[in-house]
């Protein structure tokens, strides 16, 4: 018997779904709104994969050409060939014999991407008059890094804190740094950078919105230009009492202002009770900490970076080797875990720092270029990706280039994309478009 599909051939009703989507659009305007301003994603920037941090009154003009000739002096020292760094820090030697052309190149041209004077706990409590004339000095000496071409891409201060014992110094300091390089530059310099360090609440954040603020209107600033890194180095800057994420509230308390996490490896540790001997980035209290981090900053556009290790490569070769060796599968560690950035203590950190970057996206290169390739259609690919892996993939090409482990033919080539079609991939709003 044949089966009736009159069912079938009735017409739609009208079920005027125009009127239903207009209803859902204003139900979801506010909700929309929100994730908009709270959720802007990833501004495209580049972000620089560690931090220097140097006692203020040890920042001087050159500085950061220095640190690149030192660093360059200890290779040549301690792991002359291919051979010893890769059997120092544990890498493939053909993958060190690879990269050691660019490493020597970017000592030479870029050894310092990001660089903080301290006011801070590497600096400490050296009176009014001595701050005061340490702070001029190092935006002075920023300064004439920047006129002689020779400054690195990012720079600023860590001034002090917002406890109550040094909230006066600490505004008192970045007012003065910020005066100063007006006055040595004609207006403040691009791609500054402020950190404020040891947060215990939500309403610390809410103080420094106000500063800044209140900053830019004595100066004469525009609206918002004065940004700034929180160091998540409290218990308080993770966990509230109440037992929600303290650094969520926080990012969003920052008004569009905060740049940037940065984990404070040993004042965190130490809180939370971790005898010195084993207080690491990679102790579970540093990870616990992080992760919060992780899914605090995600969609939000802000910049995760991790801590830092206090084992120096100095002293004898062999204990710079293990130095070596530890500082490379720390930074590694922290790529492997989507952290980008790190803390550098010393000039000679400068060869594992970039050695484990630079070998991280290397590997990374050749699957991600293929891959994307396949994702724009250029090729057939044994891969299906969605376009949050898509998106992730062309940021990893994009670091590469802008750290200087990849050229921008190579990945054009593997790729099928240019620089700024890859840009534009992995600054794109994923399910927002």
């Amino acid at each position: 018997m044949e089966e009736d599909r009159s069912e079938s051939r009735r017409p739609a009703p009208d079920l005027a779904l125009d009127v239903l989507t207009a209803g859902l659009n204003a139900r979801l305007a506010d909700a929309d709104a929100r994730l908009a301003l709270a959720y802007p994603g990833s501004s495209g920037a580049r972000q620089p994969v560690h931090t220097v941090y140097v006692p203020a009154d040890r920042v001087r003009p050159g500085l950061a050409a220095e640190w690149g000739k030192d660093a360059a002096a200890s290779l040549a020292e301690y792991a002359p060939t291919a051979a010893d760094l890769a059997e120092a820090t544990g890498t493939d030697v053909a993958a060190v014999a690879e990269i050691l052309p660019r490493l020597g190149d970017k000592l030479a041209a870029e050894p310092v991407e990001d660089l903080r004077a301290d006011l801070e706990d590497g600096y400490g409590d050296r009176g009014d008059e001595a701050e005061d004339a340490d702070v001029v000095s190092a935006a002075r000496a920023l300064s004439a890094d920047l006129a002689a071409g020779q400054a690195p891409p990012h720079f600023g201060i860590r001034m002090k804190g917002m406890e109550a014992a040094g909230r006066a110094r600490g505004a008192r300091s970045l007012a003065l740094f910020l005066v100063t390089l007006m006055e040595e530059n004609g207006g403040l310099p691009a791609n500054l950078v402020l950190t404020l360090p040891k947060i215990t609440s939500v309403e610390q954040v809410e103080a420094m919105v106000w500063l800044t603020d209140e900053l830019e209107e004595r100066l004469g600033l525009e609206a918002g230009r004065l940004r700034f890194e929180l160091q998540i180095e409290t218990p308080q800057s993770i966990l509230l009492p109440d037992g929600t994420a303290a650094v969520a509230r926080m990012i969003h308390a920052g008004q569009g202002r905060v740049s940037a996490l940065h984990y404070g490896t040993y004042d965190y540790s130490a809180a939370c009770g971790v005898t010195a001997a084993y207080q690491s980035m990679a102790h579970p209290v540093a990870d616990h900490a992080k992760a919060v981090m992780q899914v605090a900053a995600a969609g939000t556009g802000v910049w995760l970076s991790d801590g830092s290790t206090n084992v120096l490569p100095v002293g004898p070769p062999e204990e710079v080797r293990s130095a070596w060796g530890l500082h490379a599968s720390l930074v590694r560690r922290s790529l492997e875990r989507g952290f980008y950035q790190g803390w550098d203590l010393h000039p000679h950190q400068l060869v594992t720092r970039y050695l484990a970057t630079y070998a991280f996206y290397r590997e990374a290169f050749a699957p991600a270029a293929a891959r994307l390739r396949a994702y724009l259609g250029a090729v057939e690919g044994g891969v299906l990706d969605e376009p949050a892996t898509a998106q992730a993939l062309a940021a990893a090409l994009v670091s590469g280039v802008r750290c200087g482990a990849l050229d921008e033919t190579e990945v054009a080539e593997a790729s099928g994309a240019d620089t700024a079609t890859l840009v534009g991939l992995a600054t794109r709003r994923v399910g927002q478009e």
